[in-house]
């Protein structure tokens, strides 16, 4: 069975992307299939799986705006089992170019539509602003991943974005659920960080991953070679706990 997952947080510089492309990779790496959307307009998730934005003539934007079929979009990684729909600057454009479209909020659900059946897992590396893209993504999602970094302020956005998800499922998605809250850019010697990874399992228990990724020096060269950690270094921390992830994420469904 096909799911759709939105990585998201409202606050930028969490693990977004290096969540969608690093826990991607690893499904792929365990044969599942997988496309990846990047749905943010700096197209980091697009440059970390080795293509160059510059590069890209067909990708989520022209989707949107001019009704390119989406199969037209999608672009084979370098990676067996893994393909993304990549993204470009010019996906600011589609912002103003929605809001003139019917039924705004759910013309990402009914692109992707053809072509969810052919994946197991489609992940949407969403932006942290919660522009009319960011709502269609939440609104074709199944469910959503929230990474949490081990700071104060990460836990003062929780509120917002969490108020965010109520508003969707109440009025766009009713069966959007929270898939779980992952624990990123942890470090154990700092007692912040362990002060906030508590904070975040006793208010959400459950729903946060048993994983957690830690601060790696590889998860953060990685992507300056256009690589998932796995295949830029796969002996590395950061390579191994988002296989683990990616685990767990499997039993989880």
């Amino acid at each position: 069975m096909s799911k759709i997952v939105a990585i998201a947080n409202q606050k930028g510089g969490v693990g977004k992307t290096t969540t969608t492309v690093n826990l991607s990779a690893s499904l792929a790496a365990l044969e599942k299939k997988v496309l990846v959307i990047d749905a943010d307009p700096q197209a980091n998730a697009t440059s970390c799986l080795g293509i160059d934005e510059h590069d890209v003539t067909t990708g989520l934007y022209q989707c949107i705006s001019e009704q390119v079929p989406v199969e037209e979009a999608i672009i084979h990684s370098p990676y067996d089992h893994l393909d993304l729909i990549p993204s470009h600057i010019n996906l600011v454009g589609a912002e103003l170019d929605m809001l003139e479209m019917k039924d705004r909020e759910k013309i990402l659900k009914k692109i992707l539509d053809p072509i969810k059946d052919k994946y197991d897992f489609i992940f949407i590396d969403c932006s942290p602003s919660l522009g009319i893209v960011t709502v269609n993504s939440l609104t074709a999602a199944d469910s959503v991943i929230i990474p949490v970094q081990c700071q104060y302020l990460s836990l003062e956005g929780l509120g917002k974005l969490l108020n965010t998800i109520r508003i969707i499922q109440n009025q766009l998605n009713p069966a959007l659920a929270i898939e779980g809250f992952l624990l990123t850019m942890f470090d154990a010697r700092v007692r912040l960080s362990n002060d906030v990874a508590d904070d975040v399992r006793s208010h959400f228990e459950d729903m946060v991953f048993e994983t957690v990724i830690h601060v790696n020096t590889k998860l953060g060269e990685a992507p300056s070679c256009g690589k998932p950690a796995l295949h830029y270094d796969a002996s590395s921390r950061g390579a191994e706990q988002y296989l683990e992830l990616a685990h767990e994420f499997i039993k989880r469904q």
